[in-house]
């Protein structure tokens, strides 16, 4: 079932075909007044940024008159978290040469509060990398770029124009800032070793990669090898995408990479890693290894056929249908919008699931009606168990799938700390808002559990090192687990 909200993204093309054009559709799933529904927040390119609230899963109200949401400049992405440990979430959102920082103040309000320029910044993501308690704030930024220089690419004869490749752009560093318990943040991108490495960033996802207790960072990057940052834990970072599988694929090959999501799909205790791409390079998917290596299991997992022929933006791993087995959504079309012009692919392309069929497999299905999807968010809007997902189209209003594959199936939501790691009934999950494309979605830890009343035990891995086991937990209900 889709429901929609009134508001399209004004992505504003132009002839001159500017590649931030094609890029924007950041989206957040967060509780802003903290009622215990889940809202939504819409970067909106050259348009003002919108915050609808969700009226108890009957509706949409858009509230953005009056919140102090004012974003100023080209928006991309955005993160949510409650990085000053009110009890209320706040927002960062990212943009071209200008970053938004809102603190929520209650009532629906939030004030504005100073943050510096990152360049052209994609998506971000909060994190405890140094383990002090405190929310700190890792930024992707993508190329250098100066709107009066874009080059021509396209083919001036036949009278086209495309959007460039990223070849033509130079490169750029990501960047970290560790908050330091008091409102401020401080650049640390240099001396943590993020600033060493320059790349193409698009996609985020934290993870414990190599299961030393810390949390590791990943980036994909567009057209050249992905990194991840794996987390020392003395504050700093050594990047090792190319020495633990996934900075490239197994054709040797740098992908378009977009969006991805870093959690474990097969239940073996170790995070797995789903990645978007363009068409004719497929989606990978790389299982994880001991000692935090991985291996790419796109073809026999049968994700490569499926998604040879789609452009994929945002990305997710959940359990849809509530089965035990986490399934693969990605959010779909092409980077052009005139790609019938020069190619025999569509520019609008349909969502697709990848059901998890067990065994190292998975099942397509195509969704909806087709658009250049970009951003998703991922989390249960009218509280009854079931992920859904919210998905942005350029120059159209967005998508809200309401989930009705679950079935009946129970499930468990476990809310927990950012970086916290689930075990419930042999499954593995942690709480993250950094999914997908530029996008920010709930932190809840969900588990579908079939027919399952209860579960012996819960148990909690915080960031800091301890934990937490709750005994004979009843199923059908959300529970809040605090260290």
């Amino acid at each position: 079932m889709i429901a929609l909200v009134d508001q399209p993204l004004a992505h504003a093309p132009t002839a001159e075909k500017h590649l931030i054009e094609t890029m924007p559709g950041g989206i957040a799933m967060l509780d802003h007044d903290g009622d215990g529904w889940a809202d939504l927040f819409f970067t909106n390119a050259s348009q003002p940024s919108r915050l609808y609230r969700n009226l108890e899963g009957k509706g949409w109200q858009d509230v953005t008159a009056g919140s102090g949401l004012v974003t100023d400049g080209y928006t991309m992405g955005v993160a949510a978290a409650d990085y000053d440990r009110d009890g209320r979430v706040d927002l960062f959102v990212t943009g071209v040469g200008k970053n938004w920082l809102f603190r929520n103040v209650g009532g629906g309000k939030f004030a504005s509060v100073p943050f510096p320029s990152t360049g052209w910044s994609i998506s971000a993501g909060w994190f405890d990398y140094d383990h002090d308690g405190d929310l700190d704030l890792f930024i992707v930024n993508y190329v250098v770029y100066r709107r009066d220089e874009e080059p021509f690419c396209g083919d001036e004869k036949a009278g086209y124009r495309t959007y460039c490749h990223p070849k033509h752009y130079a490169p750029t560093a990501n960047s970290l800032f560790r908050h330091d318990g008091k409102g401020k943040f401080v650049d640390v991108s240099r001396e943590s070793g993020i600033a060493a490495h320059l790349g193409k960033g698009m996609g985020l996802a934290f993870g414990d990669a190599d299961r030393d207790g810390r949390l590791d960072v990943l980036v994909t990057n567009d057209a050249v090898p992905n990194f991840l940052f794996r987390n020392n834990g003395d504050g700093t970072f050594v990047e090792r995408g190319m020495q633990s599988g996934i900075g490239l694929n197994d054709d040797g090959r740098a992908l378009s990479s977009m969006g991805t999501d870093f959690r474990d799909v097969d239940n073996d205790g170790l995070p797995d890693v789903f990645i978007t791409a363009l068409a004719n390079e497929t989606f990978p998917l790389y299982r994880g290894l001991a000692k935090g290596l991985f291996e790419d299991v796109t073809y026999g997992s049968k994700v490569g056929a499926a998604t040879l022929a789609l452009s994929g933006w945002s990305a997710g791993m959940y359990d849809f249908d509530n089965d035990g087995r986490k399934d693969l959504f990605s959010a779909n079309g092409d980077v052009n919008d005139n790609t019938e012009v020069f190619s025999n692919r569509k520019s609008r392309q349909r969502n697709m699931i990848l059901w998890n069929e067990g065994k190292g497999v998975f099942r397509p299905e195509l969704l909806g009606e087709a658009a250049q999807h970009r951003g998703a968010a991922f989390g249960d809007l009218n509280r009854d168990g079931a992920i859904d997902v919210v998905t942005s189209r350029l120059g159209e209003k967005p998508e809200i799938w309401m989930n009705d594959r679950a079935g009946g199936k129970r499930w468990l939501i476990v809310e927990a700390p950012l970086g916290a790691e689930v075990k419930v009934a042999g499954q593995w999950n942690q709480a993250t808002q950094a999914v997908g494309y530029a996008s920010s979605s709930m932190p809840d830890v969900h588990f579908g559990l079939g027919e399952a009343m209860k579960v012996d035990e819960v148990v909690v891995r915080f960031v800091s090192g301890k934990s937490k086991t709750l005994k004979d937990v009843a199923t059908n209900q959300r529970i809040r687990v605090v260290e």
